[in-house]
């Protein structure tokens, strides 16, 4: 009776060892699956952010992604947002991002200016000069710009108002916080109350002097313009009132400078004098 059996019980066991076989089998492909698949939390954009943005808390949310498909470029964060790197709150934006894109440290301004001391020649110094618009060239002053600098200042004897040229053809280091470096700028950076200029020591101890005495000014030139003046006149109001030194300068000015007509780009270069 048993001997009968014993062929229903070996194949009953063959068929339970199948089944465990090929669920065992099932288990590990799904751990596989899910191994592979294994997701990590990074941030993105909650909302459209516009480029030149500086990033809120509110415009930042927390975002799952397959780890495979995140490099050390994301920024991975806790399901709360917090991050074991810097934050991007605070920073500017150097492209758009739509809402559900993630952020990368490759998006901010940071992660591509050079210091700004490198901008700087050796031996030479990086002075800021306080502007406004009336004195900046309406700000069309932009980074690497080549300036001259002119200085008003109150005679101490006859405190009478005296303007003179201090320094001729330096580069322009930066407008505001704006280098050459900068790759995006926005709205509200484009209007700047200083200027930095490149300088020698010594002409910076003049510029620093000049401003805390009288007013400077911003003359903007033509970057190939390598021409100075050895001999720098001084104007007062005997120069400006009489008007003589006036109509010299405008001889002097019709021989010498380009003058362009209109918006139709139609020049006429006078021959230059002596």
């Amino acid at each position: 009776m048993l001997s009968g059996k014993n062929p229903l019980l070996i194949a009953l066991a063959l068929g339970l060892l199948a089944g465990a076989t090929a669920w065992a089998a099932l288990r590990a492909r799904e751990r596989s699956v899910r191994d592979r698949w294994q997701t990590v939390n990074v941030l993105c954009a909650k909302v459209d952010v516009a480029e030149g943005t500086e990033l809120s808390a509110e415009m930042i949310a927390v975002k799952e992604m397959p780890a495979k498909f995140v490099t050390a470029s994301f920024i991975q964060a806790d399901e709360d947002g917090s991050t074991e790197q810097h934050t991007p709150v605070g920073q500017r934006l150097l492209v758009p991002l739509k809402a559900g894109d993630p952020i990368l440290v490759s998006h901010f301004e940071s992660a591509r200016e050079a210091d700004f001391a490198t901008l700087i020649s050796p031996k030479g110094r990086a002075v800021t000069i306080d502007v406004q618009e009336k004195n900046a060239v309406g700000l069309w002053v932009r980074p690497n710009d080549h300036v001259d600098v002119i200085g008003s200042f109150r005679d101490p004897d006859t405190q009478q108002l005296r303007t003179m040229t201090l320094l001729q053809n330096v580069v322009v280091l930066a407008t505001g916080r704006i280098t050459a470096n900068t790759t995006s700028i926005a709205e509200e950076d484009r209007r700047f109350a200083t200027v930095t200029v490149l300088a020698l020591p010594e002409e910076a101890e003049i510029l620093t002097l000049a401003q805390e005495l009288g007013t400077l000014t911003l003359l903007l030139r033509n970057p190939d313009d390598l021409d100075s003046q050895d001999k720098r006149s001084v104007v007062d109001q005997k120069t400006l009132f009489t008007g003589d030194r006036a109509v010299e300068l405008q001889q002097k000015r019709y021989r010498t400078i380009q003058i362009i007509r209109g918006n139709r780009g139609e020049t006429k270069v006078a021959a230059r004098g002596p």
